[in-house]
């Protein structure tokens, strides 16, 4: 009954994946919060302008840097006609405007912003290659040009991101199990998962509780696909060892689910709490991927809780064929002899941390805390529009050619509202900024829709572009206000335009007063947003660590233990960061990144990274309520090493595979997750934590009664006894067999 239901699930989902772009917006304007200074000039501009559009910007040049000729001119001059006839197109196209220096010209098309951009911008740039005149070269950039590369970016989501990720995900697992049978089932647990999750997302975001970008949307696929392979990995592992005990396929499904429940949820719902602190987030993508994820998050625990063990259930022994697990199978026994040989990396691991487990923790930090060092090269307040798009961007070679023949600001200019009564006090304080090239007025009269405006004796002056001797035009009149239309001398996602922006608003605020004046427009948008993901990643950060340290708390039931742990996370971390922005820095090339990818970044390692905590310490904590606390250690070590190893190789390829994806964004934080995962599996989760912990002892449990209460630690084979260093010394115990210090576990034989 349960595979039936989620192959019923599985089957209603899986067509959503190609429906995502109808509930979905990359519309950075739109993730502003209503208070944004850019978002409320953003409501208000079609009262001015008359409709609500989205301009794209097309220049053409001529070959090699020559003039236009006459007869290039006057066929040029029939295009705006053609261009206005294109579906999508919302409004008149203006005529071409000649550069100073006759070498290009721009156009302004306005586009519907409720339609599909990225397809109204492929037909304007099909019809341009057929119509523009022979030895010249037209582009289509602007806003609407930019938006259509990224929206082309996202394009390899569905298809490419997912094959790819499962891809990995397959050649792992069939390295790992060496089984054809079981890396299918895994897989299948996680498609379910994930189209289940995407069918309900797909109705919430259609339903406008949240909005859906393409990072979003991919972060979402990596993270099912991921999460739910490494709580499969989790069942798997404990299924494996009651199939290898004797138990027969169902008992050995009870026993395994008995197991794995605990761990898996607690995982997931660590996940979860860290995602759903992205609800304070001041942005709609921030806040919508919180509970988008933690969707995903709670789909992949409930198939790996009920499907996959279904499927278990059903394949026995079968699902391990053709190795399947051995009763004799001796790689997971812990090493009491450290003079003696052991079979199997993890035993040979954990002989390495109880010999000499002090040096294992102090080397593992000081290599981790070199590499947070790079921490202070991280360029992560925020990057160009045009370096969103890696690879080939129209739009962006585009606005290159625009900027050595016109004002770097043309086609995305900033807008000003403000009182009619102060329209000359702000004029004369935007004239105190350098970096705008022009000022004019939002006017119907106009024909072009602007009017240049100047203040004399006191007064605005409003005069028509072009030709002297027109009627002076007169501005729209909104609620009482003007817009303003600014020209700035730089390209709109340049520093200097956001720094143009800055001085602007101050300017404003001093001449008019705080909030008499609204400054919006592309630049504005752009500078807004990062000034709202770095006030994002001030508050979230220290919640998430307090969020997770408490969850830790309750479930390990101690204190000390949960914050070395969350201590180890965080060098973890920052180790990933400094490494990553050397990377960055020297290696890819990246000009910077977004303030929101430190804060992603350390919501995914932070939160995944407790999951393998969770992972090795529940067992940890099992073990050691028979055997004491280093034993413990030393047995959790060894049986969740393989597991949590996988699982973290797993999770860092699904991750990975964000990098196919050619958008900046998210090749950062493909690159920093991954690369952290494979830190904390390997170096913190396997060295650097089982070592710390086993030198501290049984206090790790403070102020649970398992730091108080002395334990023999006894040896279950062979006539050893293990036996903690500090416990003995607290009973005034000097017997043999006692670990002197720094040598771990020694051998004493006892009489039978």
């Amino acid at each position: 009954m349960l595979v039936l239901i989620w192959l019923v699930g599985g089957a209603i989902g899986g067509p959503y994946f190609g429906k995502v772009g109808e509930v979905s917006t990359n519309d950075q304007s739109t993730f502003l919060p209503a208070s944004a200074e850019s978002t409320q000039v953003q409501n208000r501009t079609a009262d001015f302008l008359g409709e609500d559009s989205i301009p794209a910007v097309v220049v053409i040049t001529g070959e090699d840097g020559k003039k236009l000729t006459a007869a290039q001119l006057e066929k040029l001059a029939d295009l705006p006609d053609t261009l206005a006839a294109t579906k999508g197109v919302n409004g008149d196209v203006s005529p071409p405007i000649p550069s100073d220096d006759e070498e290009a010209v721009q156009m302004f098309v306005p586009l519907d912003s409720s339609g599909d951009i990225d397809d109204v911008v492929g037909e304007l740039r099909t019809e341009l290659k057929d119509k523009i005149p022979d030895g010249t070269t037209a582009w289509v950039t602007g806003p609407a040009g930019f938006s259509a590369d990224l929206v082309n970016g996202f394009l390899g989501i569905d298809g490419t991101l997912l094959l790819t990720a499962l891809i990995a995900v397959f050649v792992i697992l069939i390295i790992v199990y060496r089984s054809p049978l079981l890396p299918v089932l895994v897989l299948l647990s996680s498609m379910f998962a994930l189209c289940v999750a995407l069918l309900v997302v797909w109705w919430l975001a259609k339903a406008g509780v949240f909005v859906l970008n393409g990072q979003v949307q991919g972060i979402l696929f990596i993270l099912v696909i991921g999460a739910a392979t490494d709580y499969a990995l989790l069942f798997v592992a404990r299924f494996r060892e009651a199939i290898g005990s004797g138990l027969n396929r169902w008992n050995a499904t009870t026993t395994a689910w008995k197991g794995a429940f605990e761990p898996i949820l607690a995982s997931g719902g660590t996940v979860i709490a860290g995602l759903l602190c992205l609800l304070l987030s001041d942005l709609a993508t921030n806040k919508a991927l919180g509970p988008i994820a933690s969707i995903g998050i709670a789909f992949a625990m409930l198939s790996a809780l009920t499907f996959l063990p279904a499927m278990l259930a059903l394949a026995g022994r079968a699902a391990f064929w053709p190795f399947p697990p051995k009763r004799d199978d001796t790689s997971h026994v812990v090493p009491h002899d450290l003079d003696a040989p052991v079979k199997g990396f993890w035993p040979r691991s954990a002989k390495l941390v109880a010999k000499h487990f002090r040096i294992v923790w102090i080397v593992t930090t000081v290599v981790l805390l070199a590499g947070a060092l790079g921490v202070t090269q991280l360029k992560a307040d925020g990057v160009a529009t045009s370096d969103l798009v890696l690879g080939a961007s129209q739009a962006r070679d585009g606005q290159a050619k625009l900027a050595e023949h016109f004002p770097g600001g043309s086609g995305s200019p900033a807008y000003v509202i403000v009182p009619q009564d102060d329209v000359a006090d702000a004029v004369t304080a935007i004239e105190k900024i350098s970096g705008i090239e022009a000022v004019a007025a939002s006017s119907k009269d106009a024909s072009s829709g602007q009017a240049t405006v100047e203040v004399k004796d006191g007064k605005p002056v409003y005069t028509a572009p072009g030709p002297p001797g027109q009627d002076a035009p007169t501005p729209t009149v909104r609620d009482g206000d003007v817009l303003l239309v600014l020209t700035l001398s730089d390209t709109a996602d340049s520093d200097a335009a956001k720094k143009t922006i800055a001085d602007l608003r101050g300017s404003l605020t001093r001449e008019l007063g705080s909030g008499t004046a609204l400054v919006g427009g592309t630049t504005a948008v752009d500078v807004d947003t990062i000034a709202t993901s770095e006030h994002d990643r001030e508050l979230i950060i220290p919640i998430v660590l307090v969020v997770i340290l408490i969850i830790l708390m309750l479930l390990l039931r101690a204190i000390v233990a949960p914050v070395l742990l969350i201590i180890s996370t965080v060098l973890s971390f920052l180790t990933a960061l400094g490494v990553s922005a050397l990377v960055f820095n020297h290696i890819l090339d990246f000009p910077g990144a977004d303030p929101a990818v430190p804060l992603y970044g350390f919501v995914f390692l932070v939160a995944l990274g407790v999951d393998y905590n969770i992972f090795l310490m529940s067992r940890v904590r099992e073990e050691s309520r028979t055997h004491g606390t280093r034993p413990g250690i030393l047995r959790g070590l060894v049986s969740t090493g393989g597991v949590i190893t996988s699982a973290g190789l797993v999770l860092a390829a699904t991750f990975a595979a964000l990098g196919v994806i050619p958008i900046m964004f998210l090749a950062q934080i493909a690159f920093i997750v991954a690369f952290g995962v494979l830190v904390d599996t390997f170096i913190v989760r396997s060295l650097l934590i089982p070592a710390l912990m086993y030198d501290i002892g049984r206090f790790i449990w403070w102020p649970n009664a398992m730091s108080k209460k002395h334990v023999d630690e006894h040896a279950v084979a062979g006539g050893l006894v293990l036996r903690e260093r500090e416990d003995a010394a607290r009973a005034g115990a000097t017997e043999q067999g006692v670990p002197a210090p720094g040598t771990g576990l020694r051998r004493d034989r006892r009489r039978s």
